[in-house]
């Protein structure tokens, strides 16, 4: 029992140490990979002030400065915005482009927050309803409330869109023991390194909770937003303009936004349309997924998630020690840490005809008890802004890595460039 109690908090601290350094106390530093594609920055994101979208519905903190309004409380109510944030410390856009490897000496660029707006704020949730003839009715003043905030939310998405040269948006959804800021500062990072496509756009969950049983606070978290990012992405493909929708989602945020897309994918579904095009949706990119593997199974392949979008990329490390340890107590092996030998035959089959489901393997990732390595190992932050900015699948020319199966790759520490050729064995 004592040792069980030990492993729980060696456990719970990893977890709460994962997210790394906040912003409000510590500037986010990220060399990022070299070669910035500074030519396909639109002119209007040519800035080191950008601005990133947003969502949340945590809950304002009284007092709190205009940078770090938001804490880890609830709130019924959904806030859009935009946050700016700050790229390098005097700095103006030839110097960034400089020192993020486009044409100058690349060097780490300290990332803070600035200012946050917000825009539209939502009626609570659940909106009021009744029952009239069997049929569920949501109040109409209710409903024409909530429908005028969607409006203004859509109009400034697309007024937005006009302005850049890729009818995109990338929404990223953080995982546990996640502040807003340092949330803020990791897709800016992404979005930087990737060649500022389209718009960012933070969905930001009420994670964050401290304590012994943080963790179990945030999961529940967890599950009381997954409407409120229905809802997002729900008004984010009716936006007008808009192309396609890319999710980037880390460790427990992995099950916030498979759950919803899921929900999106079955209800587009029982409706007669094929949720790929109705949601436009893109990329998916989950990074070292806090998932039960069984339960994923159960919940994603079982309801044909994999052909609701373009593209499914999942960075899995089998030596990732939080994930490890979370598998240890919850007797569920965890999505983020399997190989090629534990997929079914049937499921491997299952992943080969659909074609676009990948396993990417991440060699050395570190630290090594980490699971943070997709914003800190510059070899995974480099294969996500490429997946991005090019759209191509994982093992050719724009993204070369080693095949180990079907659908299993390996992301050598070298990365981007082509692993050397292996010679026979010793023996052999």
């Amino acid at each position: 029992m004592i040792r069980l109690f030990r492993l729980a908090l060696a456990w719970l601290l990893l977890l709460a140490a994962c997210s790394g350094p906040q912003l409000a106390d510590k500037p986010n530093v990220h060399a990022g990979p070299a070669g910035y594609p500074a030519a396909e920055v639109a002119p209007s994101a040519r800035t080191v002030q950008p601005e990133i979208w947003f969502v949340t519905d945590r809950a304002r903190l009284d007092g709190a400065p205009p940078a770090h309004p938001y804490g880890s409380g609830r709130s019924a109510e959904m806030t859009f915005g935009k946050a700016t944030v700050q790229f390098g410390e005097g700095l103006d856009w030839l110097a960034l482009v400089a020192r993020s490897g486009g044409g100058g000496e690349q060097g780490a660029i300290p990332l803070r927050p600035v200012a946050v707006t917000e825009r539209v704020r939502f009626p609570p949730t659940p909106l009021p309803f009744d029952v009239v003839d069997g049929r569920v009715r949501t109040l109409p003043e209710a409903q024409a409330a909530w429908e005028a905030q969607a409006a203004a939310f859509r109009a400034e998405i697309a007024a937005a869109l006009a302005r850049t040269e890729r009818r995109e948006v990338t929404v990223y959804v953080h995982g546990v023991a996640t502040t807003f800021e340092e949330a803020q500062g990791t897709l800016a990072n992404l979005w930087h390194w990737a060649g500022r496509p389209g718009l960012p756009l933070l969905y930001s969950w009420p994670s964050g909770n401290t304590g012994f049983f943080g963790y179990f606070r945030d999961r529940e978290a967890g599950e009381f937003t997954i409407f409120h990012l229905k809802q997002t992405l729900r008004m984010r493909a009716a936006t007008p303009g808009l192309d396609r929708i890319n999710v980037i989602a880390h460790s427990r945020g992995t099950d916030v936004a498979t759950s919803a897309l899921r929900e999106l994918a079955i209800a587009e579904r029982a409706a007669g349309r094929v949720p790929r095009r109705s949601l436009k949706l893109g990329t998916l990119i989950l990074s070292a997924p806090d998932l039960d593997f069984g339960i994923m199974q159960q919940r994603l392949v079982a309801e044909q998630f994999g052909p609701a979008l373009d593209r499914i990329n999942v960075y899995i490390n089998p030596g990732d020690g939080p994930l490890g340890l979370a598998q240890t107590l919850l007797s569920g092996q965890r999505f983020g840490r399997i190989r090629p030998e534990d997929l079914t035959e049937p499921l491997r089959e299952t992943f080969s005809r659909i074609g676009n489901v990948h396993f990417i393997g991440v060699e050395e990732a570190r630290p090594a008890l980490g699971h943070t390595y997709f914003r800190d190992n510059p070899a995974v932050v480099s294969d996500i802004v490429l997946a991005l900015r090019h759209r191509a699948p994982p093992g050719g020319e724009l993204r070369p890595m080693r095949r180990l199966d079907v659908n299993f790759w390996s992301l050598h520490r070298d990365y981007p460039a082509p692993p050397e050729p292996r010679g026979p064995a010793p023996g052999d």
